[in-house]
């Protein structure tokens, strides 16, 4: 597989050796009649100009500033240095007025930095190759920088890069300047060697936190606590964010942007003879690199930063990667990290060694929460947190250290274990090593290696980070250019980290990770059987302590102590004598020159009091990108896609790997399509017993995905079938998720990640939680997710915890979590229960009533109830429950357990962009639950990006006229100020400044206006409706269209079914649900709500008296009055309408005579009590009702009650409260359908019943009644104790949180009734869809307000 690879870079790792010619510029300078500089690479050329008539402007005070500015003026007398970017193509006519600044390429732009009122561009004069972490990824060491001043030429004379000193070009110096560069101090500090810069890869984050491939790398993805040059480069990042995406690609590609770290880096090539890992003979070493990242968020030297800070940032800490490549195809990686005890305390320099007095500033309350913050993002970063403390026990600052770092491990929640677990089963732990008293005996240092008995079992429960190449990638390796074609895949993911620290986290630190770190290289070979020579652990060992020379180096001013130890495994008299020399200079480094290194980081950090950011624009650019924005539609088109979703818990089992997997993997609902991508979840991978649940295995794994792909390979072979790749696969110890792709779709693919999250034991173990992977196909973001919840049947509120913590608590790359992609859809065993007892579920699955069963499904009424998955949707249930079978049978369980048969296994989906076609399950017997799958359509964005580059220049060309062509590189003379500041905002949430060509209120020389017609529906029996997904906010971009088109409401089913066409989207309710709504009249809505036709003054919801009608208007706005009988009060005076003065009799009067009544009260009689105890047997209880769906209820509502009763009859009433329960409905449209229902409502009861109060209906008490009262009575309990929102019995003077009215859009005033005209025809239906929530059955309900709809 390797014969093709091209020559090794053996010379990559020699020191001095530069980067190649393809990855340097040229800085070019241009003096009139702006200056102007100019970093040009072979193809594209960054142009860069200061402006100075803003800055003058605003000091002047001609033009109006920002307040923070006037505080900087005032505070620092600094303004903000603003500055004109231009990116765009070489030629000969844009760089003609350039000359070389200097005659020596540059490898890198580190951005832009302000000294006083001169900007300055910093670059990358001389770099050297040091590491090769793999073929492709490559890291240089920042060896000489140079500052270039934009606006000023006074320091062009002054070379402060040595290596200029003898050169005859131009910039040479003159060696008796007075001038000292304002930038001197910088040069030295990014010079010194301790940073260090890729091109080729993000070396800001870990290896197991960036893509398996090394192929490409976004900037935006950059872990900012790194990059050390975040403050001087963030200008310019944010002006590549504006570019659009063909000049971003470019930018990119032209390595002008570079991010740099500082610490460590270094590689060894390990020859073929002596490499642990055996491969084919190709002569390619392996490579062992060692990556040190020093945090930047508390950054200083030695005595100036100790401890922590308010944010939860610790001094010196530091994340150390050990990674080894080997030519066979696997990179193995393995993390720690170290830092300052986090704690408040401070040291005070001395000139005495060992004698400087540790002070803690805070108390061990006051600390509590840094602490807790600081550990908290180190497990969401790195999973479980081992610490381990070297401090020593008999040293009197030492020891109050550790008294403190114990307390506040004692008190974080990370720390405690859940119910009887030992602290074993934390996800913090600590272990306290006195390295000075361990190693005082006669094996000295030696006996350090003990400490590997009290951390090796969180060892093995971290385990490592191991991808390795596809088997498809080794197929097609046949090129010249066979490394880029390398496609990795994720075999094992690192889940926990040894966070080590002694005073200064320097020399006991570096020697105990030096052991880690051989303890996880020993483990990763001992799982492939192999084991590594002397001749690598000495290597290993030499890297590791030139780690600590480096870090020592740049927090302390010397090399570590030790190394000489670290280096050779043995203690002689010439490293102790080292020792000592490194103590010495350590004092006088602390004490003289340490504070100026100081203010030096700070002010490359930006962190100096005053300092002014540098901020740049093109203003073109930003219109360009609004313009296409609106656009949009020109360029891009949809195309539809097809996903086969499967999953499947497998009980542990694999004698099921060898069967035919067809049914489930290729079911006849797919007929002639082949689904583009395939994702499959399974559960129990591994059997789930107290030592697996630490580990995850990816044995098993592996075997389940070449079954998939044995089934999938067999089944499309047809001709012009294609065959399908494994895109990304992960586990999380019993939980696994493999993602299969076409291969012909694998361009549309990018941005592939994974993540777990562990909610087993409250997130210590993986025996529950969820795998995701993410990707985005073309330009629409899709997210997969299986997940294992907690196990029960009366545990529903622990998975409605676990799916939250879930969706809040999985992130990706880029602070992305799962709802920021347009498709999610979940699979797996969700283990909800249906709430009956045994007999009577066997009974309705005999009978294969799967209305009743559903009726009872705790997941629906979770949804429901807005308690778990809102915003999701199910399709249409029409298989048998999936759990639980006696293996190899189809019986459901005949154990002693008699596990209640149950839909635990389901796929849910949310995203406007998916449409399903198919669900159900597969008749597979070697599990005690049977497969699930699922077929969706989804329509995907795709652009054409030729043509949105053609419209792109054609609206750059224009507006470029239109501006006047103003930009950093074209010259002219200085114009007045807006040639900066008349495109862009002085005050964020304020509009631009206007001039003559361009006013903010004015748009192509057109008033502004708006306007709110919907668009025409796409057939009569839809209704466009305003999207409730759109933001808030009109002006925030948004993919999200202003209308959709959803059926009308026609009967009053339709209100709750989804707004696909799919078959599979309509939900079946109970067979008393379909008789009674199929006999019932189809309703007719009421002419539009008038406003007008109602008083101002509005009290309570009273619906029981026809003369309150008039109080519907605001529902909510005071519920605290007693009921009144007797009419309202009159209305205060208002401005007069066409229907002034009508009393609100008088105006429902004038609607009721204009249409006939719909519906008529039904004299039924309630149902008597033989009917009520028909099934009056007692079910095994669920749980207890959620605490907000038992709240009391205003008695203002209960007047509802009687107007419900007289107004529906007995079945229409249960068919509504019934068909809350419908599986497909989103739970977030429940309160945008009630409008519609309650202003229906009243309609018909006024046209019904005109004035006379109607008859109250006898109530029957409902505290005492059993469960199956509730199911007869009332549809939503009978899902386990779980009513429908607000329709509670229970009556309280509590007043309750109010939600403000509803105002009617499209009212139209109401003329007064004429007698002698004819009535008009009924008004076209309403476009918002009618949900009936007043009726129920036949007793009277209270109904308390809108707010009683919300969950808590």
């Amino acid at each position: 597989m390797d014969s093709n690879f091209p020559p090794p870079p053996s010379t990559a790792l020699w020191p001095g050796q530069p980067p190649p010619p393809e990855k340097s510029s040229q800085v070019l300078i241009r003096e009139y009649p702006h200056r102007a500089i100019a970093i040009a690479s072979n193809s594209h050329a960054l142009i860069l100009r200061h402006s100075t008539t803003t800055s003058e402007a605003i000091a002047s005070g001609l033009l109006a500033s920002p307040s923070s500015a006037r505080q900087r003026l005032a505070a620092s007398d600094t303004l903000a240095s603003k500055c004109m970017v231009e990116f765009s193509l070489t030629s000969d006519r844009l760089l003609a007025d350039y000359r070389p600044l200097t005659p020596r390429p540059i490898y890198g732009t580190l951005g832009l930095i302000s000294i006083g009122r001169d900007v300055f561009l910093c670059v990358i004069t001389q770099a050297s190759r040091v590491a090769t972490v793999r073929p492709g990824e490559t890291v240089e060491k920042i060896e000489a920088v140079q500052f270039f001043c934009l606006n000023s030429a006074e320091y062009d004379d002054i070379v402060i890069d040595p290596h200029d000193l003898d050169s005859d070009v131009y910039g040479q110096a003159r060696k008796d300047t007075p001038v000292e560069h304002p930038c001197q101090e910088l040069q030295k500090l990014l010079g010194n060697g301790t940073f260090y810069y890729s091109t080729d890869f993000d070396v800001t984050n870990r290896m197991q936190d960036r893509t398996a491939d090394a192929a490409t790398f976004e900037i935006d993805n950059f872990d900012e606590s790194f990059l050390w040059n975040s403050y001087m480069i963030r200008p310019l990042v944010q002006f590549r964010s504006r570019l659009q995406k063909q000049e971003r690609e470019a930018l990119d590609a032209s390595r002008i942007l570079t991010s740099a770290i500082r610490g460590f880096c270094r590689s060894w090539a390990i020859p073929q003879s002596t490499a642990p890992l055996s491969a084919a003979k190709t002569g390619l070493p392996s490579y062992l690199t060692v990556t040190s990242r020093l945090s930047c968020r508390r950054a200083g030297t030695r005595f100036n930063s100790r401890g922590i800070d308010d944010d939860g940032n610790v001094a010196n800490f530091v994340e150390t990667e050990t990674t080894y490549w080997s030519p066979s195809g696997v990179v193995f990686s393995y993390a720690q990290v170290r830092g300052s005890v986090p704690v408040f305390w401070e040291q005070a320099a001395g000139l005495l060694p060992n004698q400087q007095k540790i002070t803690v500033t805070r108390s061990a309350d006051g600390t509590q929460p840094a602490f807790d913050k600081h550990f908290s993002e180190l497990e969401q970063a790195y999973g479980a947190v081992h610490v381990v403390n070297l401090l020593s026990a008999t040293k009197a600052g030492e020891y109050e250290l550790t008294t403190l770092y114990r307390r506040g491990i004692q008190n974080c929640p990370l720390s405690r274990a859940e119910g009887q677990q030992s602290r074993d089963h934390a996800l913090l732990r600590d272990t306290e090593y006195d390295f000075h008293a361990e190693t005082k005996g006669p094996q000295g240092y030696v006996a350090a290696h003990e400490i590997r008995r009290y951390i090796e079992d969180s060892a093995d429960g971290f385990a490592y980070y191991l991808a390795q190449e596809s088997d498809d990638a080794r197929q097609s390796n046949g090129g010249s250019d066979a490394h880029k074609q390398r496609r990795y895949v994720v075999v094992l993911q690192q889940e926990g980290v040894f966070r080590t620290n002694c005073l200064d986290c320097l020399d006991r630190t570096n020697l105990i990770q030096t052991i880690i770190s051989q303890m996880a290289v020993e483990a990763f070979l001992g799982h492939r059987g192999e084991r590594a020579l002397s001749d690598f652990w000495s290597r290993h060992a030499n890297l590791w302590a030139d780690n600590g020379d480096s870090l020592s180096k740049i927090y302390a001013g010397t090399g570590a102590l030790k190394s000489s130890f670290t280096r050779t495994g043995k203690m002689s008299i010439a490293g102790a004598i080292a020792d000592v020399r490194k103590s010495a200079t350590r004092l006088y480094y602390n004490n003289f020159t340490d504070k100026a290194r100081q203010n030096t980081i700070d002010t490359l950090l930006g962190r100096l009091v005053g300092q002014a950011p540098v901020i740049l624009f093109d203003p073109i650019s930003d219109y360009v990108a609004g313009e296409l924005q609106r656009r949009s539609i020109e360029f891009s088109t949809n195309e539809k896609i097809h996903i086969l979703i499967g999953t499947f818990n497998l009980n542990g089992r694999t004698d099921g790997i060898s069967e035919d997997l067809s049914s489930w993997l290729w079911p006849s609902e797919l007929g002639a399509v082949q689904p583009e991508i395939i994702a499959v979840g399974f559960q129990e991978i591994v059997e789930l017993n107290p030592q697996q649940i630490m580990n995850s295995d990816p044995s098993r794994k592996r075997l389940w995905e070449r079954a998939i792909k044995r089934t999938l390979d067999s089944h499309y072979s047809r001709e012009g079938d294609e065959k399908y790749l494994l895109l990304r696969s992960g586990q999380l110890v019993g939980a696994a998720l493999c993602i299969f792709v076409k291969a012909s779709v694998l361009h549309h693919i990018k941005n592939v990640e994974g993540s777990v999250k562990k909610t087993g034991m409250s997130g210590m173990a993986g025996n529950k939680g969820a795998v995701a992977i993410r990707f985005d196909y073309a330009n629409t973001p899709i997210c997969f997710v299986t997940a294992h919840l907690a196990a029960g049947f009366a545990n529903y509120e622990e998975r409605n915890r676990d799916y939250t913590t879930i969706d809040q608590g999985l992130w990706f790359q880029r602070n992305r979590g799962i709802g920021d992609h347009d498709s999610v859809i979940w699979f797996g065993d969700f283990n909800y229960r249906i709430g009956l007892g045994l007999e009577a579920a066997k009974g309705l699955v005999k009978r294969r009533d799967l209305e009743r069963l559903f009726e009872n499904d705790q997941l629906n009424l979770q949804m429901v109830a807005g308690l778990a998955f809102r915003f999701y949707s199910e399709s249409r249930i029409t298989f048998m429950p999936t759990y639980k079978f006696d293996v190899g049978s189809d019986e459901y369980d005949s154990s002693e357990k008699a596990r209640i048969p149950a839909w635990t296994d389901r796929i849910l989906r949310k995203g406007t962009n998916l449409r399903q076609l198919a669900y159900n399950s597969a008749p597979l017997r070697f599990s005690d639950h049977r497969p699930v799958y699922a077929i969706f359509e989804c329509t995907v964005n795709i652009v054409n990006e030729k043509l949105r580059d053609k419209i792109s220049r054609e609206i750059y060309e224009r507006r470029k006229v239109e501006v006047g062509g103003d930009t950093a590189n074209l010259g002219g003379d200085e114009t007045e100020d807006e040639d900066l500041i008349g495109y862009d905002a002085i005050e964020p949430g304020l509009p631009p400044a206007s001039s003559d060509r361009q006013k903010w209120w004015l748009e192509n020389g057109k008033m502004a206006r708006s306007s709110i017609n919907p668009p025409k529906p796409d057939g009569p029996g839809h209704q466009t409706i305003l999207n409730p997904k759109r933001p808030a906010n009109p002006y925030m971009p948004s993919d999200e269209p202003d209308w959709v088109n959803v059926p009308r409401s026609e009967s009053r089913l339709s209100s709750f079914s989804s707004m696909s066409t799919s078959p599979y989207e309509h939900v079946n309710h109970s067979t008393l649900l379909s008789s009674s709504a199929s006999s019932s009249t189809p309703r007719k809505l009421p002419p539009p709500y008038d406003p007008s036709a109602l008083p101002a003054k509005v009290g309570r919801l009273h619906i029981g008296h026809i003369g309150h009608i008039g109080h519907i208007g605001h529902i909510g706005d005071d519920m605290k009055g007693p009921q009144a009988d007797g009419p309202p009060p009159a209305p205060p005076p208002r401005r007069q309408t066409s229907m002034s003065h009508m009393s609100a009799a008088d105006a429902f009067s004038s609607i009721s005579q204009k249409r006939k009544p719909v519906l008529t009260a039904v004299g039924s009689k309630p149902a008597g009590p033989q009917q009520i105890s028909a099934q009056n047997k007692s079910r095994p209880p669920i749980a207890r009702k959620p605490a907000h769906l038992t709240a009391p209820v205003s008695p203002a509502s209960s007047a509802s009650a009687s107007f419900m009763s007289d107004t529906l009859t007995p079945h229409a009433s249960q068919a509504t409260l019934a068909g809350l329960s419908r599986q497909s409905t989103p739970n977030g449209v429940l309160s945008s359908n009630l409008d519609g229902s309650l202003s229906s409502l009243l309609a018909r009861n006024g046209s019904a019943r005109e004035h006379t109060p109607p008859p109250q209906l006898p109530r029957r008490p409902n505290t005492t009644a059993s469960p199956s009262v509730v199911a007869q009575g009332n549809r939503m309990a009978a899902a386990g104790g779980i009513p429908l929102v607000g329709l509670a019995a229970v009556s309280s003077p509590e007043r309750k949180p109010q939600l403000p009215a509803r105002k009617p859009m499209g009212a139209r005033s109401v003329s007064p009734p004429v007698a002698q005209k004819q009535a008009p025809p009924p008004p076209a239906p309403r476009k918002t869809q009618a949900v009936d929530l007043l009726g129920g059955d036949d007793e009277a309900i209270e109904m308390g307000g809108w707010e009683a709809l919300r969950p808590s």
